[in-house]
């Protein structure tokens, strides 16, 4: 882990990685949302919904990724969208809107943490480029 954190292109590697998750996600959503619907107590057209801007979010973040040199304001955008949204999946599960199963709990907080990973690592990317 500490040769991934001290590598020059950390914050690349770390967007690069953002681009795949974020796109995988957002066609399972988008795909798969009446089927994950009785599984996460979710509503489809929220897991719908949510997925489909994860889309073209998912193809700013690559290709921020292939930038040279990699922009800054894009890369600290993918870093603060990155934060609302992990702020908003948690506070989803607080607002009574959804019931979500066992198993849609653990999805929301997992996707969030890993998210915040994403995040975590793009923004030290960021400050060791400076």
């Amino acid at each position: 882990m500490q040769a991934i954190l001290a590598s020059p292109s950390l914050l690349r590697n770390a967007l690069l990685l953002d681009a795949v998750a974020t796109a995988a996600t957002a066609f399972l959503a988008v795909a798969a949302a009446p089927l994950l619907e009785p599984l996460l107590g979710l509503p489809a057209d929220l897991l719908f919904y949510a997925g489909l801007p994860l889309l073209p979010f998912a193809g700013f973040v690559y290709l921020t990724s292939r930038g040279e040199p990699i922009s800054r304001k894009a890369a600290t955008a993918v870093v603060i969208i990155n934060a609302l949204w992990v702020i908003d999946s948690i506070a989803l599960l607080f607002t009574g809107w959804v019931a979500p199963t066992a198993l849609g709990y653990t999805f929301v907080i997992g996707q969030a943490l890993v998210v915040a990973l994403f995040a975590e690592l793009q923004f030290t990317g960021l400050r060791r480029s400076i």
